[in-house]
């Protein structure tokens, strides 16, 4: 390598730590209550709900 290639630490830390963050509220259910709340603002919006 002799120093030609440097790996850079700070976006392999910041990519980890959006992954962990995004498995984290996967398994939490987040998506289904993000869903959930912009059907019920759309509804409410409209004048259904």
């Amino acid at each position: 390598m002799n120093g030609k290639f440097k790996i850079r630490k700070t976006p392999l830390v910041l990519i980890s730590v959006f992954l962990l963050l995004w498995l984290t509220g996967i398994v939490l259910g987040e998506p289904s209550r993000v869903l959930e709340q912009a059907c019920s603002i759309c509804l409410s919006c409209i004048g259904i709900g």
